[in-house]
């Protein structure tokens, strides 16, 4: 009998199944009703609830797109134009403003960013070593920056806002974590700021690239 082919899977479906294997991994594993036992020896209070860990994942700290050379030359030519009406006009320390922005500017566009551990549990957020308690955040949404997902929580401390990359396969889907948050926090998107309003017109009116 003639042997049947055996065709190889495509890179394609590979690839698929290894971003589902991923996936499952950071699902948000979300625990059981709480129930609140009042304590025997202090009256009023109740027995602390043990700290359980729904779901860990690792991404990087912000958005990183790398940037062409229009952009630099950009940045360049409306900063160097922004000194010289500052510097003719005496205002010599916004001029140094100017340029630790250009500087920051370029170096977050040129480097990556690095990696950073997210844990989510009960008790609130895990951010490497720095623990975000439920009772300091406020509302939650997500939003697209540099073409990256991200999920936005506000925070009543600095620095006001945790801003983590949403990346497929990699982090829990956005569907798992607002189920979560949902359960603690509510999802509104806030006004925008009179800082986001400017940049947000400038990127229209200016575009870098």
């Amino acid at each position: 009998m003639p042997e049947q082919s055996k065709s190889a899977p495509s890179k394609s479906s590979s690839t698929k199944a290894r971003v589902k294997q991923k996936a499952s991994e950071h699902v948000v594993n979300l625990p059981k009703s709480a129930e609140l036992e009042k304590s025997k020896i202090a009256p009023g209070y109740y027995r602390p609830i043990p700290e359980e860990t729904l779901v860990t994942w690792e991404a990087p700290a912000r958005p990183f797109k790398k940037r062409n050379k229009q952009f630099f030359s950009t940045v360049f030519i409306i900063a160097v134009l922004i000194a010289l009406i500052l510097f003719f006009a005496g205002q010599v320390l916004p001029v140094a403003l100017v340029i630790s922005v250009v500087f920051l500017v370029y170096v977050t566009a040129m480097i990556p960013p690095h990696n950073i551990s997210v844990k989510l549990t009960n008790y609130g957020f895990y951010i490497d070593k720095e623990a975000f308690a439920w009772y300091e955040m406020g509302r939650f949404w997500f939003e697209k920056k540099q073409g990256f997902d991200t999920l936005q929580i506000e925070l009543g401390r600095f620095p006001n806002r945790l801003s983590l990359v949403l990346i497929e396969g990699q982090t829990p889907s956005k569907e798992d974590l607002e189920a979560a948050l949902s359960e603690v926090l509510l999802k509104e998107k806030p006004k925008p700021t009179t800082y986001e309003k400017a940049s947000l017109w400038l990127s229209e009116k200016i575009p870098l690239e």
